[in-house]
C-alpha cells in the first residue's frame, strides 16, 4: 500500500487517512484522531519536532533496542474499527504487535517501513476512484499535505475553509 496522507472529511472535520493499493486503483480511508493525523502529517512533511512526539519517540525506543521496523499489515476491520500488526525485527528474530493503524502507520512514517493491507480486507472495504479523477484526487491529497498545519487539526478547521 502507498500512503497517500491523511484528509479532512467534510462536513464532519473527521480526519482520515488514506492508502492505496500498490498495484490497483483501490483506496483504503481509515478514520483516525487528530493527534494522529497530525503525526502523520508531520512525518510525511519531513518536519522534526524540537522535542520528539509520541511516534518520534517510539521510533528512537526501536532504535534504541536495536530492533528494526519491518513493516506494518493492516489486517481486519471489525465492527467499523480497523486492526493492524506492526511487524518488527530484533536480533534475528521476528516480534508482532497488535496495534491501531494510525499509530503503526505514524511509526511506519517515520522509518520507512512499508505498508501493507489484507486483499479481503481491500475487497471488504477499499473504494475504486475511476482513472479520469485518480489523478485530480491524488493532486487534492497532495495539495492539502503541503498546506496543513497541526494547527489546522487542533481547530478542526481544515485549510481553506471557514
Amino acid at each position: 500500500m502507498e500512503l497517500v496522507g491523511v484528509r479532512i472529511e467534510l462536513p464532519t472535520n473527521v480526519p482520515i487517512l488514506l492508502l492505496r493499493e500498490g498495484s490497483g486503483s483501490r483506496y483504503l480511508p481509515i478514520w483516525i484522531g487528530p493527534n494522529e493525523a497530525t503525526a502523520i502529517a508531520l512525518a510525511l512533511q519531513g518536519v522534526e519536532p524540537q522535542r520528539p512526539m509520541t511516534h518520534d519517540l517510539l521510533s528512537l525506543v526501536v532504535t534504541a533496542l536495536d530492533a528494526q521496523v519491518l513493516r506494518v499489515d493492516v489486517t481486519e476491520l471489525v465492527g467499523g474499527t480497523f486492526f493492524a500488526n506492526l511487524v518488527m525485527q530484533r536480533d534475528g528474530v521476528e516480534v508482532v504487535v497488535s496495534a491501531r493503524p494510525s499509530d503503526a502507520i505514524a511509526l511506519a512514517a517515520r522509518t520507512d517501513a512499508p505498508i501493507f493491507a489484507d486483499r479481503s480486507l481491500l475487497d471488504e472495504a477499499g473504494v475504486e476512484i475511476e482513472e479520469d479523477g485518480q489523478e485530480e484526487e491524488i493532486e487534492r491529497f497532495r495539495e492539502f499535505l503541503e498546506d496543513v498545519t497541526p494547527e489546522d487539526f487542533e481547530s478542526g478547521t481544515p485549510p481553506g475553509v471557514g
